[in-house]
């Protein structure tokens, strides 16, 4: 399997990195250590000493930079040696250095050309931004499933009436017809539907939680691996303003061929400062996500083994329409990044 290298990969969230901590994450194949810097930037180096090649995620902060646990020999930010207790520091006592940023609560790393790496080029994910404290979450989920599987589980999301029936489910999205759109190298995915019970985690916010209902549900996926679902539903006859409207972002950093990083989010329109409702939902969607999703995903699998998702000839139906658009997508971006690179 190929990785896109020139793209921004999340590689964690904001809140699991201190200023003395140090976090092993690998990324596409990747051995990778972040930290802070003595300023509080983020830095990302090869998770491995040029010397005898040991994690240096084993090894303690030094001066802004990672000390090796093994034998002193100590990196910057940049990648370079700026100590070695054994003697001159050469050159060849250097490590690679990713670009890397912290944006919307999330770190990102470039694994490709720090040239190319244009802060611009990360998805704007700024709902998490402007929502208060009270009224967001995040978590993570370390998935053995190769993360395309995970791409398609959300682009595909019909599974919701038969995976999470009394959560998620209602029958929505299943009676309704999504409609697939592309946008340069972004796929979005909306389902509506009119004079539908809503999904019981929003009909429980209505005045009567049986009545008919608009129900909407979009997504939009970003390369590799980023999706922003926005969610919600309002009685009929009356503006959306008066429903209740959700945000989650779920991200699939592949981190080997058959494992996957899996972050997500959720923020919402409604019920903005009560912190206790704001619990209680960041549990009840950690259970589903971990209780349901994960699972579903793991036991895909370990039925596909090593063999690859188009060489097991998937039996596709009209649901598909979504998932497999992002597929050829990532196809497309892996192809022309590996033929650009065979030229140069």
């Amino acid at each position: 399997m190929s990785f896109l290298q020139n793209v921004w990969y999340p590689a964690g969230w904001g809140d699991e990195l201190d200023a003395a901590s140090l976090r092993a994450r690998t990324i596409a194949g990747i051995p990778i250590v972040l930290f802070r810097t003595e300023s509080g930037e983020v830095a990302a180096l090869l998770d491995r000493c040029p010397h005898r090649f040991a994690p240096l995620s084993l090894g303690r902060k030094h001066a802004g930079g990672i000390a090796c646990g093994y034998h002193g020999l100590a990196f910057g930010a940049a990648g370079a040696c700026i100590h070695n207790p054994h003697g001159p520091v050469s050159r060849a006592l250097a490590v690679s250095a990713f670009a890397c940023a912290e944006r919307h609560e999330m770190l990102w790393v470039w694994l490709g050309d720090v040239e190319c790496a244009d802060r611009s080029l990360i998805p704007d994910l700024s709902f998490i931004d402007r929502s208060p404290a009270a009224a967001k979450s995040h978590g993570y989920l370390p998935t053995a499933a190769d993360y395309r599987l995970g791409v398609d589980n959300i682009m595909d999301l019909s599974h919701v009436d038969y995976l999470h029936p009394n959560t998620l489910g209602g029958g929505a999205l299943t009676k309704s017809k999504a409609t697939v759109t592309q946008d340069g190298a972004t796929v979005q995915v909306a389902w509506r539907i009119d004079n539908h019970v809503a999904p019981p985690a929003f009909a429980e916010h209505f005045p009567d939680p049986g009545a008919p209902a608009e129900v909407w549900t979009t997504v939009k996926w970003h390369a590799p691996g980023v999706m922003v679902l926005e969610a919600g539903g309002v009685p009929m006859g009356r503006p959306r303003s008066e429903g209740v409207n959700s945000f989650s972002l779920h991200v699939m950093t592949p981190e080997t061929e058959r494992t996957t990083h899996y972050f997500f989010a959720n923020t919402r329109t409604f019920r903005l400062e009560d912190h206790a409702f704001n619990q209680g939902l960041q549990a009840f969607l950690f259970a589903i996500f971990s209780g349901d999703d994960k699972p579903m995903l793991e036991a895909q699998q370990r039925r596909m083994g090593d063999r690859e998702f188009w060489d097991m000839k998937p039996a596709l139906l009209p649901i598909d329409a979504g998932a497999v658009a992002v597929r050829r997508k990532l196809e497309d971006l892996i192809a022309k990044e590996t033929s650009h690179a065979r030229v140069a």
